[in-house]
């Protein structure tokens, strides 16, 4: 990926709520990561740090969907009042790579 894909200058402000939940899913994820670790360096039984994977994994696809379902609620539905397609485009491409 090139440096400019990399480099996110678009910001959106968020509700508290919005955020807090975003913050804590994350949070979540994030500590089952640290678990995961953890069992890796515990030398846990291959089939238990798997399972831990797909709970992690679970918990980043609930992450994307309200990500997904407030960028559609407010970004995508902002950019269709104003008469600008451009928002659709993006998202549909961001679904491919989504569901990839």
């Amino acid at each position: 990926m090139s440096e400019e894909k990399q480099c996110c200058c678009r910001k959106k402000h968020r509700e508290e709520k919005e955020y807090k939940n975003l913050i804590n899913r994350l949070a979540r994820a994030e500590g089952q990561i640290r678990g995961i670790r953890g069992m890796v360096e515990n030398d846990a039984y291959c089939v238990d740090i798997l399972t831990q994977v797909m709970a992690v994994q679970s918990a980043l696809n609930s992450f994307n969907k309200a990500l997904l379902a407030s960028h559609i609620k407010s970004c995508v539905i902002d950019s269709v009042r104003e008469g600008s397609d451009d928002k659709i485009d993006e998202l549909v491409v961001t679904i491919q790579k989504l569901m990839k």
